[in-house]
């Protein structure tokens, strides 16, 4: 034990031979968490013998679709194989292909940007918003040309977008506004549920996500009648799709096979059916163990707005150099260092993104200035998954032990992140990239009519 300027006692830093704050028997609980109901649904699916859409009597993708769309509020939800499909299908149902161009943020999970150039799309990156992580209106706007064809709104890490500014942007042009909901199950936006604002939305139900399967999955949800006709009809190679009857196998549209599982649709039914009250859980948990790190100076923490509400997917964290007498180029040194802290403590933070979309590899050329994304990939880091169990009150409780621990050494961290060889996350991407994929071996570019350079 040390004892700082101010006489309180402090234990040294585990990264410094120190203990741990978080005891090494305090583990994150599974998630998803499968219960016996959950188990029963899967069984129940199994002893149905129908696993996919095109199996007549089929009734655990259609209960999940007529569940997720009674929730979503929305008319319509077609169920699919993945989150990425989903908003590949949204963006086609809505009218995107090769050539049209489709406004996306520059900081997101990269499907995001995938989904359009499947479709023989062309992204366009548009800044975000430091303090929400959300894309920033103004500059989508800015980014709007005769060649756009949508907008993709992504409620990114849980908290809903600014759709009413976003909204009113993509109604002005007369373009599709397409929710990328993938990680925002549940949440509202002025009291409306995300994915139902939009012209047509997609969801993830990946095992990660708030809303999981026990694997992958997606949905998409519409309220517009031919929105939900071709993706419907685009999720099985083009085919109409009766509900009745025997399949005829006529394709009127160049469709996928997008099909989702049954098993998986039975097992998120089981999950859904306990959903709002894992999100309460969830909801208040995270609130708390927020409430003990808001005070920490020069650390800025998630928040939400008073007009909507925060599914927290994932928790990102800002470090402010100046608290620590640091200049403002420091900042990422000076969140490696936390970082290291944090991780010696217990606490399995990540980066998660080392670049921004525009920075990928494959959209080489089309990058543009992005600065706010590029500042808050600099000074941010993320806790994933470890909160999304509703039994995780105690292990968020040891986390905040950890974190007021570690600022109680801000002069160490700061020390140490003026002597930190120092190495900025794009510059350490790019060298992965090339060591996972030579440049004289470069992979060809996969998108027809589509150029990066």
């Amino acid at each position: 034990m040390t004892v700082s300027r101010n006489g309180v006692g402090e234990a040294r830093l585990a990264m410094l031979g120190g203990p741990r704050a978080v005891p090494k028997g305090q583990r994150i609980l599974p998630w998803p968490e499968v219960t016996a109901d959950d188990e029963q649904a899967v069984l129940r699916s199994l002893r149905s013998g129908r696993f996919t859409s095109a199996s007549a009597g089929e009734a655990e993708i259609a209960g999940l679709e007529r569940e997720w769309a009674d929730k979503v509020d929305t008319r319509y939800c077609v169920a699919v194989s993945n989150g990425t499909t989903a908003l590949s299908l949204a963006l086609a149902a809505a009218g995107v292909g090769p050539g049209d161009e489709v406004i996306v943020p520059a900081l997101s999970f990269v499907a995001t940007a995938l989904a359009p150039v499947h479709l023989g799309a062309v992204p366009v990156f548009a800044d975000i918003d430091p303090d929400t992580f959300n894309v920033d209106p103004a500059a989508v706007a800015a980014a709007v040309s005769p060649r756009t064809k949508a907008v993709v709104a992504v409620h990114l890490h849980g908290l809903p977008a600014e759709l009413g500014e976003l909204a009113g942007i993509a109604a002005r042009h007369s373009l599709p506004l397409v929710e990328d909901a993938a990680q925002a199950h549940g949440a509202r936006y002025h009291g409306r549920a995300v994915g139902s604002v939009g012209a047509v939305s997609s969801f993830s139900l990946n095992a990660s996500k708030n809303l999981p399967t026990c694997g992958e999955g997606g949905l998409v949800n519409t309220n517009d009648d031919t929105v939900y006709r071709l993706a419907l009809a685009l999720r099985q190679f083009g085919e109409v799709i009766a509900g009745h009857g025997e399949r005829s196998y006529i394709s009127h549209l160049p469709g996928w096979n997008y099909k989702p599982n049954a098993i998986q649709c039975a097992f998120t039914r089981s999950q859904l059916a306990r959903f709002d009250e894992t999100a309460k859980d969830r909801d208040d948990n995270v609130r708390r163990f927020l409430a003990r790190l808001a005070g920490l100076a020069g650390l800025t923490v998630p928040s939400c707005p008073a007009d909507r509400t925060h599914a927290w997917h994932i928790l990102r964290f800002r470090v402010q150099p100046a608290a620590f007498g640091l200049p403002d180029r420091l900042a990422g040194p000076l969140r490696a260092a936390v970082m290291r802290a944090l991780r010696a403590e217990g606490v399995p933070v990540s980066h998660y993104q080392l670049l921004p979309l525009p920075a990928q590899p494959f959209f080489r050329g089309l990058r543009g200035e992005h600065p706010q994304a590029l500042r808050v990939i600099e000074d941010s880091f993320t806790l994933q998954k470890a909160h999304l169990h509703p039994g995780a009150r105690p292990l968020l409780g040891c986390y905040a032990d950890a974190f007021e621990k570690v600022w109680q050494h801000q002069q160490v961290l700061a020390s140490l992140a003026e002597g930190l060889a120092y190495q900025a996350p794009w510059e350490r991407a790019a060298e992965i990239a090339a060591a996972e994929w030579p440049t004289d071996s470069a992979p060809p570019s996969l998108a027809p009519g589509f150029s990066a350079d």
